[in-house]
């Protein structure tokens, strides 16, 4: 018999979060749902009366990761009355029934298009003593709908769609996350104005493929003047956005890119492979030519723009031919990072239906191979920059070293991560400030600016600004100290109101 914990007790939480940004924001909404319902974030070294689990399915690794994860809170959660476990996400999705057979310890189970009935289905499984699985096929609401707890003050996801029309043969994410659904303007813009409102100076706009945004109420030039409307919201000082699809992209999201002054100059463009024989066989419906034809254009438009990539290396039937097609694509792209994958089996997928998978041992050396050439490019282009002032907004994390140099962190416009240190008798920033610095030091994945080896003599300057204070806020409010003014960026926010349909 399962024990229970004491009812009238505040009930704890804490939600681990596996995959990509859309799952990171995902689980800003599973936080602010449980926190409207009752429960308080578990503290540091606290053990959980709740764990959620909000999974990925994308790669062969997130099954083992998952079942490990549940494998060790099972002596956890036997000494540990009233302790429930709850999994949803993408994996949910898949596996459904499996979890609970795998792991019967698990309490709920619920799945990318239900996320709001998790709080419901915690109540039933604790008063019916047994597991509660809910997996609908459907979306349930639109995610925006719900309450939300932010991580952070100064910056926040905001979703324009869910769901994906598209039909890579690697990808199981279409019929885990369905079709895609889009989100009205007047929806995303209210949801980025109380981002506003609350202190936070940085939106990024985020959805499976956010420039076929439009495409469900017909408007194909709807990303594009979603951007210049952001453009219009006084106090948001910068627009990102992920990720787009090469085959969809347009020159008139580059020019609302380049004439938009907060869009930021960045962009994410997957690549998946550079050989067309295995971009035909992935059914990504665009060339290597078109590709590099999109690169040249931006940076046309925005010479500074950074630009990162997705590379899967040892995809069904590639040859030394196909993979030699991608470094030279890579060589010629000049990307700043690219996130690189080795190919895996995805059950329910076309591409794991294959014959001609790929021999791990090749996989790999390419993998190795791919990743060197861009380690080089890397260090090249961050080493372009050594000398050129940056203006960074400050984040809260300062980096794994952030405690061995006293280096604060920041990121730059295009987005690359700067440590920097803080001239001795200056004023210090908080997370939400801006600081201008001079960059002294490269290095392939970050740079650094040291004040006292700037030979341009710039210095540091310090712009203080709205989402600083509302990181004082915040911060006294975690402390019980009663401040005025709007609510702090970490509270947890009510659902966007959906607009009323025109009769």
């Amino acid at each position: 018999m399962t024990l229970t914990a004491d009812p009238r007790a505040e009930r704890t939480y804490q939600v681990r979060t596996f995959g990509c940004q859309m799952n990171v924001h995902d689980s800003e909404r599973i936080s602010g749902l449980l926190e409207s319902s009752g429960y308080a974030p578990a503290g540091e070294g606290v053990e959980p009366d709740l764990v959620v689990f909000n999974t990925c399915a994308v790669r062969e690794n997130a099954d083992n990761r998952l079942y490990g994860n549940l494998g060790n809170l099972r002596s956890v959660k036997d000494n540990h009355p009233g302790m429930q476990i709850a999994v949803g996400g993408c994996l949910a999705q898949k596996d459904q029934q499996t979890i609970i057979s795998k792991a019967p310890w698990v309490d709920v189970v619920f799945g990318t298009h239900n996320i709001g009935s998790l709080p419901a289905l915690l109540e039933r499984s604790r008063h019916n003593q047994q597991a509660e699985l809910e997996i609908l096929e459907a979306l349930e609401v639109f995610p925006s709908t719900l309450p939300t707890k932010r991580d952070s003050t100064y910056s926040g996801w905001v979703s324009i769609s869910v769901g994906c029309n598209n039909t890579c043969t690697f990808c199981i994410v279409p019929s885990l996350r369905g079709k895609e659904k889009d989100r009205r303007p007047g929806e995303i813009l209210a949801e980025v104005q109380a981002l506003v409102d609350g202190g936070a100076v940085e939106v990024t706009l985020l959805g499976q493929n956010v420039n076929t945004y439009g495409v469900e109420f017909g408007d194909r030039g709807a990303f594009a003047k979603l951007l210049r409307a952001c453009g219009q919201i006084e106090g948001l000082e910068r627009v990102r956005f992920t990720s787009p699809h090469p085959a969809s992209f347009t020159e008139d999201v580059i020019e609302a890119m380049a004439e938009t002054p907060n869009v930021m100059p960045q962009l994410h463009m997957p690549l998946q492979s550079g050989s067309d024989r295995i971009l035909k066989d992935m059914r990504r419906s665009y060339r290597s030519a078109k590709f590099l034809r999109i690169l040249d254009s931006v940076r046309e438009r925005m010479p500074h723009a950074a630009i990162t990539t997705d590379i899967i290396v040892g995809f069904p039937g590639e040859t030394e031919e196909d993979f030699q097609d991608t470094l030279d694509v890579v060589e010629a792209s000049r990307f700043s990072s690219a996130f690189t994958f080795q190919y895996s089996i995805r059950p329910g997928t076309p591409a794991g239906e294959m014959q001609n998978q790929v021999p791990k041992a090749i996989v790999q050396e390419r993998f190795e191979r791919l990743t060197a050439l861009q380690d080089r490019i890397s260090a090249e282009e961050t080493q372009k920059l050594v000398g050129t002032c940056q203006e960074l907004l400050v984040t809260a994390h300062a980096g794994t070293k952030g405690a061995e140099t006293g280096r604060l962190s920041g990121r730059a416009p295009d987005n690359r991560l700067v440590h920097f240190s803080v001239p001795a008798g200056a004023e210090q920033p908080r997370p939400g400030d801006f600081v201008t610095v001079a960059i002294t030091e490269a290095h392939p994945y970050h740079l650094v600016a040291d004040p006292e080896l700037d030979p341009t003599g710039t210095g540091y300057t310090l712009r203080r600004s709205r989402a600083g204070d509302a990181w004082d806020r915040a911060q006294a409010d975690s402390c019980g100290v009663p401040t005025a003014g709007t609510a702090p960026g970490g509270a947890t926010l009510l659902g966007m109101p959906t607009l009323r349909p025109r009769s």
